[in-house]
């Protein structure tokens, strides 16, 4: 049994060439071999949101607090709140982040195919994260 104690692990901030905005990642976990699974606790302020990207087994959030939006290629903008769980598919091109006026934390879990948890893609545009242009 291991125990990462609250304030053990320090928070990081979202890096500019994967996130638009000011977001803060709190690692949770991330299992030793031969488990592949990866957690975090991401918290995105008003209008802050991830890049486009992808994960090769998947990806699932459950949002904590706040109002936030996410989208899959091709697909609506949606709202995402407080209880929802959102699971996209290996491999579907999508982001995640705040409403506009509004924080959002997510919890985002998903599993290392090879040690990588993730491949990251083009910034999403204003026009996209307003829901003017899907893809």
């Amino acid at each position: 049994m291991e125990i990462k104690r609250i304030g053990s692990q320090p928070s990081g901030k979202g890096p500019a060439d994967y996130f638009t905005g000011t977001v803060r990642v709190d690692m949770l976990f991330d299992a030793p071999d031969p488990a592949r699974v990866v957690g975090a606790s991401v918290t995105f302020e008003p209008g802050a949101r991830t890049a486009w990207h992808t994960h090769p087994l998947g990806q699932t959030l459950i949002v904590t607090s706040g109002c936030g939006r996410a989208q899959r290629w091709g697909g609506p903008v949606e709202d995402i709140r407080p209880g929802d769980v959102i699971w996209f598919a290996p491999g579907e091109k999508h982001w995640h982040g705040a409403a506009q006026t509004t924080a959002m934390t997510h919890v985002a879990i998903q599993e290392k195919l090879n040690g990588k948890t993730v491949d990251w893609m083009e910034h999403v545009s204003d026009e996209q994260y307003r829901g003017q242009a899907a893809d």
